[in-house]
């Protein structure tokens, strides 16, 4: 006779948790760099020094899709908290991937740039401002909690070691330099006087608490790349990061420069002006700089056989600041060499984001980027910088 003995579940073996929507399980904040990639392409191209014909036609194309993923996500993201709040907390408990909950307020404050650059043209200049003030303010507002909120988790909460310091450290930081650069643009249809100098002046105060932010981060990062070698391969595109603040910053001065006599009297309008060129023109050239060596060592990456992942979106959003800020610059300076720039760099741009989208549509139909079981690490393997790989390796 045939025994089949059926081993009782104790208490130490907890049955399978069955999870609703699997496939938003693994859904990370990073995701949200891909809207704030496909909303700079619309916002730099409709405000380049040179325009071809059809061009902003493409602009509102692009940015129409930025404001249906942006919405897409937002839901998503809900749904991953809604139904995977573990997971969603570990997101925030991880140093690898807390960072990432920078992106949610900047992908709010692109789309909502856009709205006012080109969405105007399809919804209407009253709808665009309307949108445009919802979006500021909650992107603004988030922006703000992050700045402080993810560095206060890295300070009490996460466990992390000097060599796993990476641009994605960043993030969190700049959010309130894309408030800064995209505030002007409400500034216009703001009751003159009070209103407006309090929004300019606010600007310039995150203007303030991003750059002075940026300034401790940055020798940390560097001095990591010097001290321990080139980032994972997967990691390699975040290099790309840093041009977010310098590009922004830029982005920045040159935006509350236009809208400056509007909102302040003289001698502080034309002081804005003037600083705007004295600011803009030397962070652009330390962009280009760390440009040249992010280029260098993505070429190496790729030579090594850097695959795809969500972190070649890093090659976007902060290379479409400084199209803006080169844009900016050229506008005040008059200098054609600076259209120049930033018409090569919107190049650059175009061809960083049909990369991106192409292959995150490709790993989205294949179900490589929200598998519906356990990644094996899939979001913070792609965030995360191992400390112990080799010098070189």
């Amino acid at each position: 006779m045939a025994t089949t003995l059926v081993r009782p579940r104790t208490l130490t073996e907890p049955a399978p948790t069955a999870h609703k929507a699997p496939a938003l399980r693994h859904l990370g904040p990073n995701w949200y760099a891909s809207v704030m990639g496909t909303a700079i392409v619309a916002t730099a191209g409709a405000t380049l020094p040179y325009q071809l014909p059809g061009q902003r036609v493409a602009c509102r194309l692009v940015w129409a899709l930025s404001a249906v993923a942006l919405a897409v996500l937002l839901t998503a993201r809900a749904g991953h908290w809604l139904h995977h709040r573990d997971q969603a907390r570990a997101h925030l408990l991880d140093p690898a991937v807390a960072p990432f909950y920078g992106c949610l307020p900047m992908a709010l404050l692109a789309v909502g740039g856009g709205t006012l650059v080109v969405g105007k043209d399809l919804i209407g200049t009253g709808a665009a401002v309307a949108v445009d003030a919802v979006l500021f303010t909650a992107g603004t507002a988030i922006g703000l909690v992050a700045a402080v909120a993810v560095p206060y988790l890295m300070v009490v909460r996460h466990k992390v070691d000097p060599r796993q310091a990476t641009p994605v450290w960043l993030l969190p930081l700049v959010a309130p330099m894309v408030s800064a650069a995209l505030g002007p643009l409400l500034i216009p249809h703001l009751s003159p006087g009070q209103p407006r100098e309090a929004m300019l002046l606010a600007c310039y105060a995150m203007f303030g608490i991003s750059l002075l932010a940026t300034l401790l981060m940055l020798p940390l990062i560097l001095g990591r790349l010097i001290v321990a070698g080139p980032l994972p391969l997967a990691l390699t595109p975040t290099l790309f990061l840093v041009l977010g603040p310098l590009g922004q910053s830029t982005t920045a001065v040159n935006q509350l420069a236009d809208m400056a006599p509007q909102a302040i009297g003289a001698p502080y309008a034309g002081a804005l002006g003037a600083f705007a060129v004295v600011y803009g023109v030397p962070v652009m050239g330390f962009a280009l700089l760390w440009l040249a060596l992010a280029v260098c060592l993505l070429v190496r990456a790729a030579r090594e056989g850097m695959g795809f992942a969500m972190t070649w979106w890093a090659l976007t959003f902060p290379v479409g600041t400084c199209v803006t800020g080169a844009a900016g610059l050229a506008r005040h300076t008059g200098l054609t060499a600076l259209a120049w720039l930033a018409a090569a760099l919107f190049l650059a741009l175009l061809t960083a984001w049909l990369l991106a989208t192409l292959h995150t549509l490709r790993g989205l139909l294949t179900g490589r980027l929200l598998p519906t079981g356990p990644p094996g690490g899939l979001v913070r393997s792609e965030c995360s910088a191992e400390p112990g790989y080799r010098r070189g390796a």
